[in-house]
């Protein structure tokens, strides 16, 4: 039995436990950076090792963990998940590198809690049972939550930790209670009792036939649980007030992981097949309304941290939109948005970290000319606005590009839609960009400033190679995603009425 899986969700936790139980800082923060680099090594292991012909799970797990209700450490990966586990692991390193010389409180706890979201988060990609997907998914809770709780950089910053997990918690329950619709199905349609007949595992139910009101109940539930992480609007309120208050590197990792958007195509879509096409114009108006909505507040925001976190949103929407359009290619954009989210929205947010680090604020009305100053940094932020407006030759272009046409091959209206979205896009982020980065230096701060330093171009470097790499060879993130969208869509086709 293969053992890859196993080793890129425990290491990070087991690097956890000891970089907070050993008393030398130093050792204690070396060690969580050897954990980190020596799991993103094994995801590109893993990446190696994956068959992109095949659209079934690869590299399956499976071990004995609730014999008396058939829960099983299950997991394994697919075309739409394998992706994944680089990104997350390149992000939880840039995000630890970025903040190595700032946390001073409790810094053994901080690198502790990011090993420890690592792992959890790839258990959330991995995770082919019900009742272990749902374990990863709470236990992401407690780390974000004192992250955000005591290393934020706003004066309410407790309130927006309690904000984000009551948020996230009232998410989690109805996810729950469909997984439990689901496994009491199972048991129903093979004629065995209560709890012997249970079955959480995902390929399992995804064979088992389930009644069409019982689809519209999950894929409701699914899809409002899932909502609310996306985030959706317009349960979206919980990311404007985490990007003001939570520390920048952590915002990033909020932003680059849209574990929201994965759970709606993991499980939501493919567990209700026939309530998902029912209700694919429910999906579309909600992304079409977060697309635009989060858009237009966009245009108005003065602060670089609250724009990218409503520009975030609105690229959700987007991403939702193209899911809702059930074409090969609004799906293939869709996936190739949200790991554009991994190294595009990250590393912006990381970028307005900087900013403030040095200035003590993103607003507009502090800033001017920054240009002129920093132009290593404007550089970077440049390469990265343009991959986020989807300028072509960046990873942006190929991603809006296949969600647009997608969303016109289902209906003009959502295209012109999603157009418009892109429009919009352009119009905020240059809109800010003019004010905070070009004109004369008015304050007396940003005279004073001093440009990014080498290590901070370092962690940006990569990123930005990733932009231009896969703007320019889309093929590779298409290619390796294409048998399992394909089969992802065909369980639509072929299961709806």
């Amino acid at each position: 039995m293969r053992s890859e899986l196993v080793h890129i969700i425990i290491i990070p936790l087991f690097g956890a436990v000891l970089a907070g139980s050993i008393r030398n800082i130093d050792i204690a923060k070396h060690i969580a950076l050897f954990v980190a680099i020596l799991t993103l090594l094994l995801s590109i292991f893993a990446l190696i090792l994956f068959d992109a012909d095949k659209s079934a799970f690869q590299l399956v797990e499976r071990y004995a963990w609730i014999p008396l209700l058939n829960i099983e450490y299950l997991v394994g990966v697919d075309g739409i998940s394998i992706l994944f586990l680089p990104m997350t692991a390149l992000l939880t390193l840039i995000a630890m590198l970025a903040s190595w010389n700032s946390v001073s409180n409790l810094p053994r706890f901080y690198f502790s809690l990011l090993l420890a979201l690592e792992g959890v988060s790839f258990g959330i990609f991995c995770a082919l049972d019900t009742v272990l997907f749902y374990l990863f998914w709470e236990l992401t809770l407690p780390p974000f939550f004192f992250l955000i709780g005591l290393w934020g950089i706003g004066s309410h910053r407790r309130s927006a930790a309690m904000k984000y997990i009551l948020y996230m918690i009232a998410g989690g329950v109805p996810i729950l209670l469909a997984f439990i619709l689901l496994a009491s199905n199972h048991a129903l349609h093979i004629d065995r009792v209560i709890p012997y007949g249970l079955s959480f595992s995902l390929p399992v139910l995804l064979s088992t036939p389930l009644p069409d009101n019982l689809q519209t109940i999950v894929f409701l539930l699914l899809l409002f649980g899932f909502a609310v992480k996306a985030p959706l609007v317009p349960l979206h309120t919980w990311m404007p007030t985490v990007s003001m208050e939570g520390p920048t590197h952590v915002v990033a990792l909020l932003m680059g992981l849209k574990l929201g958007v994965y759970g709606i195509l993991r499980f939501a879509m493919p567990l209700a097949p026939a309530a998902a096409v029912d209700y694919s114009w429910l999906l579309s108006v909600i992304g079409a309304v977060t697309l635009i909505y989060a858009a237009l507040i966009a245009l108005q925001q003065t602060n670089l941290r609250r724009l990218l976190a409503y520009a975030s949103v609105s690229h959700v929407g987007l991403v939702i939109v193209g899911i809702a359009s059930l074409t090969m290619q609004g799906l293939q954009g869709a996936i190739f948005q949200l790991l554009n989210f991994t190294f595009i929205a990250s590393s912006l947010m990381l970028i307005a970290g900087f900013i403030h680090n040095r200035i003590g604020s993103t607003e507009t009305i502090h800033l001017g000319g920054l240009a002129k100053v920093m132009p290593k940094l404007t550089f970077f932020y440049f390469l990265f606005l343009l991959s986020s407006i989807g300028l072509p030759g960046t990873s942006g272009f190929p991603a809006e590009l296949l969600m647009i046409v997608g969303a016109l091959n289902t209906h003009s209206i959502l295209g012109f839609a999603a157009l418009s979205g892109a429009i919009l896009s352009a119009a905020y982020m240059f809109s800010y960009t003019r004010k905070a980065f070009l004109g004369p230096i008015i304050q007396g701060d940003v005279k004073q400033v001093v440009d990014i330093k080498s290590r901070e171009m370092a962690l940006l470097f990569i990123p930005a190679l990733l932009a231009l790499i896969f703007g320019l060879f889309p093929d590779y993130i298409l290619n390796i995603n294409q048998a399992a969208s394909e089969a992802w869509l065909s369980r639509l086709t072929i299961q709806s009425p």
